[in-house]
C-alpha cells in the first residue's frame, strides 16, 4: 500500500511538471510550483525528487523498466532482434501515445509529451540526466539478456554490446520522432532500426558448456 501511494504521488508531480514546462518552459518552472500544481508540499517533493530535473525526465526514467519488463516477457528462444525490437518498440508507443505503460493516453498529453521530449533532448542539463538513465538501462538490459541467453555479462561481450544497441536505437528513434514533431510513426521507424541490427544482434555466441 505504502509503494502504491508512493507511486502514485510521483506521477502527480510528473503530470504536473509536464502541464508547466508544456506552458512555460523549463527554466521558468520552480520546484514550488510543481509541489503547488500537484497538491503536495515543498518538503514532499523533495522526499520523492532531488532537483527540478529529476522530476521533468521521470516520464523518460520509466521506460527503462518498461523495457526491461517488455523483455523478459517475450518467449524464450526468441531471436534477439526481435525480443529486444518488440521491448523497444512498446517504449516508443508509450511515448507517441502519450500514455503510461499499461494505459490509454490522450492527445493532449501527448502532445504535452512530444514538447517535454524535446525540452530533454534539448536542454543540456536534462541531456544529461537522460544519458545517465540510459547507461542504467543498458546494464539492465545487459542482464535481462545474459539471463535469456546463458551468457555472463561479466565475462561476455555480447550482452553489454548488444544492449548498447537496442539503447542507442530508442535513443535514435526518439530523436527522429521529436525533430519531426511526432509526424514520424514511431513504430516504422523502431522497426527499420531493428531490421539494420539484426545481423549483428542475431549473431550471439554459444553460451559456455
Amino acid at each position: 500500500m505504502a509503494q502504491r501511494k508512493r507511486r502514485l504521488v510521483a506521477n502527480e508531480l510528473s503530470e504536473a511538471a509536464l502541464q508547466l514546462l508544456a506552458l512555460k518552459g523549463f527554466e521558468a518552472v520552480t520546484v514550488d510550483e510543481i509541489a503547488v500544481t500537484a497538491g503536495v508540499s515543498k518538503r514532499t517533493f523533495f522526499r520523492y525528487f532531488a532537483s527540478k530535473e529529476d522530476v521533468v525526465v521521470q516520464f523518460l526514467a520509466d521506460l527503462g523498466g518498461g523495457i526491461r519488463a517488455e523483455l523478459a516477457g517475450r518467449p524464450a528462444g526468441e531471436l534477439p532482434s526481435l525480443a529486444l525490437g518488440h521491448a523497444v518498440r512498446s517504449a516508443m508507443e508509450v511515448c507517441a501515445e502519450g500514455g503510461s505503460a499499461g494505459s490509454a493516453g490522450s492527445p493532449d498529453h501527448a502532445e504535452r509529451v512530444l514538447r517535454v521530449v524535446q525540452l530533454i533532448l534539448g536542454t543540456p542539463a536534462l541531456r544529461a540526466r537522460f544519458v545517465e538513465r540510459q547507461a542504467q538501462w543498458r546494464d539492465e538490459l545487459a542482464a535481462e539478456l545474459g539471463r535469456r541467453l546463458g551468457l555472463d555479462p561479466a565475462a561476455e561481450l555480447y550482452p553489454l554490446l548488444a544492449a548498447g544497441m537496442a539503447v542507442n536505437a530508442f535513443d535514435a528513434v526518439l530523436r527522429r520522432w521529436s525533430a519531426g514533431g511526432g509526424v514520424a510513426d514511431p513504430v516504422a521507424l523502431t522497426n527499420q532500426a531493428f531490421a539494420l541490427l539484426a545481423p549483428a544482434l542475431d549473431s550471439v555466441p554459444a553460451s559456455p558448456a
